[in-house]
Protein backbone atom coordinates (compact mmCIF):
# COMPACT_ATOMS: atom_id res chain seq x y z
CA UNK A 1 0.00 0.00 0.00
CA UNK A 2 1.14 3.71 -0.50
CA UNK A 3 2.20 5.15 2.62
CA UNK A 4 3.95 8.42 4.00
CA UNK A 5 6.76 7.51 6.41
CA UNK A 6 8.36 9.55 8.47
CA UNK A 7 12.42 8.70 8.19
CA UNK A 8 13.41 11.17 10.93
CA UNK A 9 13.94 15.18 10.83
CA UNK A 10 11.63 17.16 8.26
CA UNK A 11 12.03 13.89 6.37
CA UNK A 12 9.03 12.29 4.69
CA UNK A 13 8.68 9.46 1.71
CA UNK A 14 5.97 8.55 0.22
CA UNK A 15 6.13 4.96 -0.20
CA UNK A 16 4.89 1.47 -0.83
CA UNK A 17 4.71 -0.32 2.42
CA UNK A 18 3.75 -4.35 2.94
CA UNK A 19 0.36 -4.04 4.91
CA UNK A 20 0.49 -5.71 7.98
CA UNK A 21 -1.16 -9.21 8.68
CA UNK A 22 -4.70 -8.71 11.18
CA UNK A 23 -4.07 -9.92 14.92
CA UNK A 24 -6.55 -11.39 17.02
CA UNK A 25 -9.42 -8.77 17.72
CA UNK A 26 -7.71 -6.22 15.52
CA UNK A 27 -9.51 -4.17 12.48
CA UNK A 28 -7.88 -2.82 8.94
CA UNK A 29 -9.62 0.44 8.47
CA UNK A 30 -9.08 1.59 4.54
CA UNK A 31 -8.70 5.64 4.66
CA UNK A 32 -11.56 7.90 3.24
CA UNK A 33 -9.77 11.30 5.30
CA UNK A 34 -7.06 12.28 6.78
CA UNK A 35 -6.24 15.43 8.18
CA UNK A 36 -3.37 17.48 9.24
CA UNK A 37 -2.52 18.48 12.80
CA UNK A 38 0.01 20.82 14.56
CA UNK A 39 0.62 18.04 16.83
CA UNK A 40 2.06 15.76 13.15
CA UNK A 41 3.91 19.18 11.96
CA UNK A 42 6.05 18.83 15.87
CA UNK A 43 7.13 15.54 15.00
CA UNK A 44 7.94 16.45 11.59
CA UNK A 45 10.20 19.33 12.63
CA UNK A 46 11.23 17.32 15.67
CA UNK A 47 11.63 14.18 13.70
CA UNK A 48 10.40 11.65 16.95
CA UNK A 49 7.81 12.08 19.00
CA UNK A 50 9.18 10.46 22.88
CA UNK A 51 5.25 8.95 23.79
CA UNK A 52 3.84 8.64 20.27
CA UNK A 53 6.15 7.28 17.46
CA UNK A 54 9.86 6.47 16.11
CA UNK A 55 10.84 6.37 12.76
CA UNK A 56 10.97 5.00 10.32
CA UNK A 57 7.10 5.17 10.91
CA UNK A 58 3.70 5.93 8.98
CA UNK A 59 2.68 8.98 10.91
CA UNK A 60 -0.73 10.91 10.88
CA UNK A 61 -3.37 10.59 13.76
CA UNK A 62 -6.97 12.23 12.32
CA UNK A 63 -8.82 9.79 10.04
CA UNK A 64 -12.01 8.32 9.25
CA UNK A 65 -12.83 5.49 7.01
CA UNK A 66 -14.75 2.02 6.76
CA UNK A 67 -13.71 -1.16 7.74
CA UNK A 68 -12.04 -3.81 4.77
CA UNK A 69 -11.07 -6.54 7.01
CA UNK A 70 -11.79 -7.97 10.52
CA UNK A 71 -9.45 -10.55 12.44
CA UNK A 72 -10.43 -13.16 14.79
CA UNK A 73 -12.76 -12.41 17.99
CA UNK A 74 -13.87 -8.91 17.13
CA UNK A 75 -17.61 -8.85 17.74
CA UNK A 76 -19.93 -6.25 16.78
CA UNK A 77 -18.55 -5.08 13.33
CA UNK A 78 -18.78 -5.81 10.07
CA UNK A 79 -16.51 -5.24 6.82
CA UNK A 80 -17.76 -2.28 5.38
CA UNK A 81 -19.11 -0.29 8.57
CA UNK A 82 -17.92 3.43 8.41
CA UNK A 83 -15.57 4.41 11.40
CA UNK A 84 -13.87 7.29 13.20
CA UNK A 85 -10.82 5.93 15.18
CA UNK A 86 -9.14 7.81 18.21
CA UNK A 87 -5.61 8.43 18.09
CA UNK A 88 -5.08 6.39 21.52
CA UNK A 89 -7.11 4.52 23.90
CA UNK A 90 -6.30 3.81 27.78
CA UNK A 91 -5.55 0.92 29.86
CA UNK A 92 -8.78 0.95 31.91
CA UNK A 93 -6.72 -0.40 35.17
CA UNK A 94 -3.90 1.92 36.07
CA UNK A 95 -4.86 4.66 39.12
CA UNK A 96 -6.25 7.17 36.81
CA UNK A 97 -7.89 5.53 34.81
CA UNK A 98 -9.98 4.00 37.86
CA UNK A 99 -10.26 7.66 39.20
CA UNK A 100 -11.96 8.54 35.65
CA UNK A 101 -8.64 10.64 34.68
CA UNK A 102 -7.96 8.32 31.15
CA UNK A 103 -6.32 11.32 29.45
CA UNK A 104 -3.17 10.55 31.85
CA UNK A 105 -3.33 6.45 31.51
CA UNK A 106 0.11 5.51 32.91
CA UNK A 107 -0.41 3.18 29.90
CA UNK A 108 -1.68 5.02 27.02
CA UNK A 109 -1.53 2.80 23.15
CA UNK A 110 -1.36 5.37 20.36
CA UNK A 111 -1.95 4.55 17.39
CA UNK A 112 -0.08 6.71 13.96
CA UNK A 113 -0.81 5.98 10.28
CA UNK A 114 -3.25 8.26 8.96
CA UNK A 115 -1.68 9.19 5.93
CA UNK A 116 -1.69 5.82 4.10
CA UNK A 117 -3.85 3.66 2.21
CA UNK A 118 -5.28 1.67 5.28
CA UNK A 119 -4.63 1.24 8.90
CA UNK A 120 -4.21 -1.50 11.35
CA UNK A 121 -6.75 -1.21 14.31
CA UNK A 122 -5.08 -2.91 17.57
CA UNK A 123 -7.14 -4.84 19.07
CA UNK A 124 -7.65 -2.41 22.39
CA UNK A 125 -8.64 0.39 20.64
CA UNK A 126 -11.28 -1.74 18.47
CA UNK A 127 -12.62 -1.99 21.95
CA UNK A 128 -11.98 1.53 23.42
CA UNK A 129 -12.08 3.71 20.56
CA UNK A 130 -13.52 3.26 17.56
CA UNK A 131 -16.53 4.07 17.03
CA UNK A 132 -19.77 3.73 14.44
CA UNK A 133 -20.45 6.82 12.21
CA UNK A 134 -24.11 7.54 11.17
CA UNK A 135 -24.64 7.36 6.93
CA UNK A 136 -25.14 11.19 6.72
CA UNK A 137 -22.03 11.90 8.66
CA UNK A 138 -19.11 12.80 6.48
CA UNK A 139 -15.70 11.19 6.74
CA UNK A 140 -14.30 14.77 6.70
CA UNK A 141 -16.12 15.88 9.72
CA UNK A 142 -15.51 12.66 11.65
CA UNK A 143 -11.77 12.86 11.10
CA UNK A 144 -12.10 15.97 13.25
CA UNK A 145 -13.11 14.25 16.34
CA UNK A 146 -9.64 13.82 17.79
CA UNK A 147 -8.63 16.84 18.12
CA UNK A 148 -12.20 18.33 18.94
CA UNK A 149 -12.20 15.41 21.92
CA UNK A 150 -8.96 17.32 23.38
CA UNK A 151 -10.81 20.89 22.96
CA UNK A 152 -13.77 19.33 24.29
CA UNK A 153 -11.69 17.89 27.23
CA UNK A 154 -10.42 21.16 28.03
CA UNK A 155 -14.03 22.91 28.04
CA UNK A 156 -15.20 20.32 30.75
CA UNK A 157 -11.82 21.52 32.57
CA UNK A 158 -12.77 25.14 32.34
CA UNK A 159 -16.78 24.74 32.88
CA UNK A 160 -17.57 28.32 31.28
CA UNK A 161 -21.02 29.60 32.12
CA UNK A 162 -23.12 31.18 29.51
CA UNK A 163 -22.51 35.50 30.21
CA UNK A 164 -18.76 34.88 30.66
CA UNK A 165 -16.08 36.77 29.18
CA UNK A 166 -13.50 34.76 27.41
CA UNK A 167 -10.37 34.96 25.63
CA UNK A 168 -8.67 32.72 23.31
CA UNK A 169 -5.36 33.34 22.89
CA UNK A 170 -4.50 31.36 19.33
CA UNK A 171 -5.94 31.32 16.00
CA UNK A 172 -4.98 27.78 15.01
CA UNK A 173 -7.40 24.84 14.68
CA UNK A 174 -7.50 24.24 18.33
CA UNK A 175 -8.26 28.14 19.12
CA UNK A 176 -10.74 27.88 16.38
CA UNK A 177 -12.78 24.75 18.33
CA UNK A 178 -12.84 26.43 21.40
CA UNK A 179 -13.93 29.56 20.43
CA UNK A 180 -17.02 27.71 18.66
CA UNK A 181 -17.83 25.65 21.90
CA UNK A 182 -17.02 28.82 24.13
CA UNK A 183 -19.71 30.39 22.14
CA UNK A 184 -21.90 27.70 21.78
CA UNK A 185 -21.72 27.63 25.85
CA UNK A 186 -23.00 31.13 25.57
CA UNK A 187 -19.69 33.01 26.28
CA UNK A 188 -19.13 36.33 24.69
CA UNK A 189 -16.03 35.50 22.89
CA UNK A 190 -12.35 37.60 22.20
CA UNK A 191 -9.75 35.38 20.17
CA UNK A 192 -6.17 37.18 20.07
CA UNK A 193 -4.07 35.32 17.19
CA UNK A 194 -2.01 36.12 13.75
CA UNK A 195 -3.12 35.69 10.13
CA UNK A 196 -6.57 37.34 8.84
CA UNK A 197 -7.91 34.55 7.11
CA UNK A 198 -7.69 32.80 10.49
CA UNK A 199 -9.29 35.92 12.49
CA UNK A 200 -12.28 35.90 9.29
CA UNK A 201 -13.02 32.22 10.59
CA UNK A 202 -12.81 32.92 14.13
CA UNK A 203 -15.88 35.40 13.61
CA UNK A 204 -17.25 33.31 11.45
CA UNK A 205 -17.35 30.71 14.42
CA UNK A 206 -19.01 33.37 16.57
CA UNK A 207 -16.05 35.90 18.11
CA UNK A 208 -17.50 38.76 19.25
CA UNK A 209 -13.96 40.44 18.80
CA UNK A 210 -10.81 39.41 17.26
CA UNK A 211 -7.47 40.91 17.85
CA UNK A 212 -4.39 40.43 15.57
CA UNK A 213 -1.27 40.01 17.51
CA UNK A 214 1.94 42.07 16.18
CA UNK A 215 3.77 40.90 19.63
CA UNK A 216 2.62 40.20 23.05
CA UNK A 217 3.02 43.38 25.08
CA UNK A 218 0.50 45.07 22.03
CA UNK A 219 -2.19 42.41 22.94
CA UNK A 220 -1.54 43.24 26.38
CA UNK A 221 -2.11 46.52 26.41
CA UNK A 222 -5.18 45.97 24.03
CA UNK A 223 -7.12 44.27 25.63
CA UNK A 224 -5.99 44.35 29.64
CA UNK A 225 -9.33 46.62 29.71
CA UNK A 226 -11.60 43.83 29.61
CA UNK A 227 -12.06 41.32 32.66
CA UNK A 228 -12.05 38.34 31.02
CA UNK A 229 -13.43 35.57 33.08
CA UNK A 230 -11.76 32.80 31.35
CA UNK A 231 -8.60 32.52 29.01
CA UNK A 232 -7.20 29.63 27.50
CA UNK A 233 -4.12 29.68 25.91
CA UNK A 234 -3.74 27.66 22.98
CA UNK A 235 -0.56 28.51 21.29
CA UNK A 236 2.46 27.06 23.54
CA UNK A 237 5.02 30.02 24.13
CA UNK A 238 5.68 30.93 27.62
CA UNK A 239 4.81 34.39 26.81
CA UNK A 240 1.18 33.58 25.97
CA UNK A 241 1.57 31.58 29.12
CA UNK A 242 2.39 34.79 31.12
CA UNK A 243 0.32 37.02 28.95
CA UNK A 244 -2.80 34.69 29.93
CA UNK A 245 -2.44 35.35 34.06
CA UNK A 246 -1.80 38.75 33.19
CA UNK A 247 -5.13 39.49 31.64
CA UNK A 248 -7.59 37.11 33.53
CA UNK A 249 -9.26 39.14 36.15
CA UNK A 250 -9.58 38.32 39.50
CA UNK A 251 -11.15 35.18 40.19
CA UNK A 252 -10.83 34.07 36.75
CA UNK A 253 -9.81 30.84 35.51
CA UNK A 254 -6.76 30.21 33.32
CA UNK A 255 -6.25 26.66 30.83
CA UNK A 256 -2.83 26.20 29.54
CA UNK A 257 -4.12 23.98 26.87
CA UNK A 258 -1.13 25.09 24.73
CA UNK A 259 2.15 22.54 25.48
CA UNK A 260 5.12 24.14 25.88
CA UNK A 261 8.54 22.22 25.06
CA UNK A 262 10.07 20.09 27.81
CA UNK A 263 12.24 22.21 29.65
CA UNK A 264 10.49 25.18 29.22
CA UNK A 265 10.01 27.73 32.31
CA UNK A 266 7.66 30.73 32.57
CA UNK A 267 7.32 33.41 35.23
CA UNK A 268 4.25 34.57 37.10
CA UNK A 269 4.14 37.14 39.92
CA UNK A 270 3.20 35.04 43.00
CA UNK A 271 1.47 38.24 44.29
CA UNK A 272 -0.82 38.39 42.03
CA UNK A 273 -1.76 34.73 41.66
CA UNK A 274 -2.57 34.45 45.65
CA UNK A 275 -4.30 37.78 46.45
CA UNK A 276 -6.21 37.77 43.04
CA UNK A 277 -7.23 33.94 43.68
CA UNK A 278 -6.35 33.56 40.45
CA UNK A 279 -7.28 29.41 39.04
CA UNK A 280 -4.40 28.01 37.04
CA UNK A 281 -5.11 24.57 35.08
CA UNK A 282 -3.72 22.43 32.11
CA UNK A 283 -5.62 20.51 29.65
CA UNK A 284 -4.35 17.09 28.36
CA UNK A 285 -5.48 15.18 25.76
CA UNK A 286 -8.62 13.34 25.97
CA UNK A 287 -10.69 10.18 27.05
CA UNK A 288 -13.29 7.74 25.64
CA UNK A 289 -15.69 9.83 26.94
CA UNK A 290 -14.97 13.26 25.19
CA UNK A 291 -14.18 11.03 21.90
CA UNK A 292 -17.69 10.39 21.65
CA UNK A 293 -19.01 14.15 23.12
CA UNK A 294 -16.84 15.47 20.53
CA UNK A 295 -18.49 12.84 17.77
CA UNK A 296 -21.78 13.66 18.98
CA UNK A 297 -21.11 17.56 18.36
CA UNK A 298 -19.86 16.87 15.05
CA UNK A 299 -22.92 14.68 13.75
CA UNK A 300 -25.21 17.80 15.73
CA UNK A 301 -23.46 19.71 12.83
CA UNK A 302 -22.13 22.08 16.14
CA UNK A 303 -18.60 21.61 14.36
CA UNK A 304 -18.47 21.21 10.50
CA UNK A 305 -15.47 20.54 8.67
CA UNK A 306 -15.90 23.40 6.30
CA UNK A 307 -15.38 25.65 9.11
CA UNK A 308 -11.85 24.01 9.39
CA UNK A 309 -10.39 22.41 6.57
CA UNK A 310 -8.96 24.66 3.85
CA UNK A 311 -6.94 23.25 1.75
CA UNK A 312 -7.10 19.86 0.11
CA UNK A 313 -3.14 17.92 -0.46
CA UNK A 314 -2.94 14.63 -2.24
CA UNK A 315 -0.76 11.95 -0.39
CA UNK A 316 1.81 12.16 -2.91
CA UNK A 317 2.45 15.81 -2.06
CA UNK A 318 2.62 15.16 1.50
CA UNK A 319 6.76 15.69 1.93
CA UNK A 320 5.62 19.06 -0.02
CA UNK A 321 2.90 20.20 2.41
CA UNK A 322 4.44 19.70 5.00
CA UNK A 323 7.95 21.40 3.96
CA UNK A 324 5.12 24.50 3.62
CA UNK A 325 3.50 23.77 7.21
CA UNK A 326 7.08 24.30 8.55
CA UNK A 327 8.05 27.28 6.47
CA UNK A 328 4.67 29.06 8.00
CA UNK A 329 2.00 28.07 6.20
CA UNK A 330 -1.45 29.69 7.82
CA UNK A 331 -3.66 26.93 6.52
CA UNK A 332 -5.84 26.08 8.84
CA UNK A 333 -6.45 22.23 8.38
CA UNK A 334 -5.71 20.27 5.24
CA UNK A 335 -7.40 17.39 3.77
CA UNK A 336 -4.75 14.70 2.84
CA UNK A 337 -6.07 13.20 0.04
CA UNK A 338 -5.43 9.32 -0.12
CA UNK A 339 -7.31 8.39 -3.45
CA UNK A 340 -6.23 10.64 -5.94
Amino acid sequence: MKAAVLHGKEQIVVEEVAPASLKTGEARVAIEAALTCGTDLKVYKRGYHARMIAPPAVFGHELSGTISELGSDVAGWNCGDRVVVANSAPCGECFYCRNQNENLCDDLLFLNGAYAESIVIPAWLVQKNMLRLRPETSFVDAALTEPLACVVQGLNDCDPKPGQYALVIGSGPIGLMFTRLLKHAGCRVTVAGRGQPRLKAARRLGADEVVEVRDTGSMIEHLKGTRFDLVVEAVGKPETWEAAVQLVRKGGLVNFFGGCPSGTSVQFDADRLHYSNITLLASFHHTPRTIRGALELIESGIIRAADFVDGECPLTKLPELFRSMAAGNRAVKTLVRIHE
